[in-house]
C-alpha cells in the first residue's frame, strides 16, 4: 500500500511538470495548434520600446488578421545555443575578443534559467558542450576552442538546429559568430533556409570583417572573468552604451515567398558574406551585425543580451491546420513610427 501511494504521488507530480511545460511552450508542432511568434520592437533611434500591450499588435497570417489569444512583455527564460567559428581563420585576436564577448554574454548578462549549449566548427560541427545552465562548462568549453581548417558554417547551422529545438524553454535562439564566408558545407544555403523556416529558433549572426593587422587600432586584450560572481539583472544597459542599432530592412512578405537561390558571388578573399548571414537570419525574426573591429564583439553580444530581454511574446491559432505549407506572418504595431522584426512564416508540418 505505501508503495502503491508512493507511485500515485509521483505520477502527480509528473503529471504536473508536463502539464506545467505544456504551459511554458505553446507550440504547434506540440499537438496545440498555437503560433508562437516574438517580436523586437524599435523606435526610429533603434532603441528598444517596452510597455505595449496586446491590443497595440496585429497579427496577420496570409494577409488575414489573426486574434492574439496569447500574449506577454514579461523577460521568459532562453535556450540559447553558441556556434563559434574556430577555421583557420580566425586569428588569434578575434578568438580572444571572441571567448570575452562570449563569456561576459553567459556570466554577466543572461538570467540564472537560461540554458545554453556550444557548437565550434571548422572543416565539420562539433557539439563540444550539450544543454546545461553550468556557466563554467560553457566557458571551458569555449577556452578549449582551437582553430584549423576551413568553415563549414552552413553545416553547422543546420547541425545546430535540431539542438536548439530541443531546448526546454519556449524562446530558442542561436548566435552565430564567424570571420568568414563558407567554403567546405555538405550543405547549401537553399536547404538551410528550407530547414530554418521549418524552425521556431531565432537566428543570430555576428559577422567579424576586421582585418587581422590590429595594431593601429589598439590589440584587443580579453578581460578577465569570474564565473562564481552574482549575476546581475538581467537586460539592464550598461551606462554609455549605445542605443541598439536599426534593425535591417526586409523584403516584401508574401504568402509563399520562393527559397532564394545560391546564385551570389562569392570570392576567395571576401571576409564575411553578410548577404548569406542575412539569409540565414531574416525569415526568424533574428538579425545580421557586421562587426568591423574585433572590441565590437562584447557591445554586439550585450545588445543581443538586451533585446532577448525587452522581446514581445504574441501566440494565436492558425486557421491553416496542419498542412504543410508555408504560411507567411507580418506582425505590425498600431504606432507607424515604430519598426517590428518578427519571425517571416512558418512551416505548419
Amino acid at each position: 500500500m505505501r508503495g502503491s501511494a508512493s507511485l500515485v504521488v509521483v505520477a502527480a507530480v509528473v503529471m504536473a511538470g508536463v502539464a506545467v511545460r505544456s504551459q511554458d511552450a505553446p507550440r504547434f508542432r506540440g499537438g496545440v495548434e498555437l503560433v508562437h511568434v516574438t517580436a523586437t520592437v524599435t523606435d526610429g533611434d533603434g532603441r528598444f520600446v517596452s510597455g505595449l500591450r496586446r491590443n497595440d499588435f496585429t497579427v496577420l497570417e496570409d494577409g488575414a488578421a489573426q486574434e492574439v489569444t496569447y500574449f506577454s512583455s514579461d523577460r521568459v527564460p532562453v535556450s540559447l545555443g553558441i556556434v563559434l567559428d574556430a577555421s583557420g581563420s580566425m586569428s588569434r585576436d578575434k578568438l580572444g575578443a571572441a571567448r570575452a564577448a562570449i563569456d561576459r554574454l553567459i556570466v554577466d548578462l543572461l538570467g540564472p534559467d537560461d540554458e545554453l549549449f556550444f557548437m565550434e566548427f571548422a572543416d565539420t560541427p562539433q557539439l563540444t558542450q550539450t544543454w546545461t545552465r553550468d556557466r563554467l562548462a560553457i566557458s571551458e568549453a569555449i577556452g578549449a576552442v582551437r582553430t584549423v581548417g576551413g568553415t563549414a558554417m552552413y553545416d553547422a547551422v543546420a547541425a545546430a538546429l535540431p539542438v536548439a529545438e530541443r531546448g526546454v524553454h519556449r524562446k530558442k535562439a542561436l548566435l552565430l559568430i564567424s570571420d568568414g564566408n563558407d567554403t567546405d558545407s555538405h550543405i547549401d544555403v537553399v536547404e538551410l533556409i528550407r530547414m530554418i523556416r521549418a524552425s521556431d529558433v531565432l537566428v543570430y549572426a555576428l559577422g567579424i570583417d576586421a582585418s587581422d593587422d590590429l595594431r593601429s587600432r589598439g590589440t584587443f586584450r580579453p578581460q578577465v572573468r569570474f564565473p562564481g560572481l552574482p549575476l546581475p539583472v538581467p537586460g539592464g544597459r550598461r551606462p554609455g552604451q549605445p542605443p541598439f542599432p536599426p534593425s535591417i530592412p526586409t523584403p516584401p512578405r508574401v504568402p509563399a515567398p520562393p527559397v532564394p537561390s545560391d546564385s551570389w558571388t562569392r570570392r576567395p578573399d571576401d571576409r564575411v558574406d553578410a548577404d548569406a548571414l542575412r539569409r540565414i537570419t531574416d525569415d526568424t525574426g533574428g538579425r545580421t551585425e557586421i562587426l568591423r573591429r574585433v572590441d565590437d564583439l562584447d557591445r554586439a553580444t550585450a545588445l543581443l543580451a538586451d533585446e532577448l530581454s525587452r522581446q514581445y511574446s504574441l501566440g494565436y491559432v492558425s486557421p491553416a491546420g496542419r498542412d504543410g505549407q508555408w504560411h507567411a506572418i507580418r506582425v505590425t504595431v498600431r504606432d507607424g513610427r515604430l519598426t517590428v522584426r518578427a519571425r517571416q512564416g512558418y512551416v505548419a508540418s
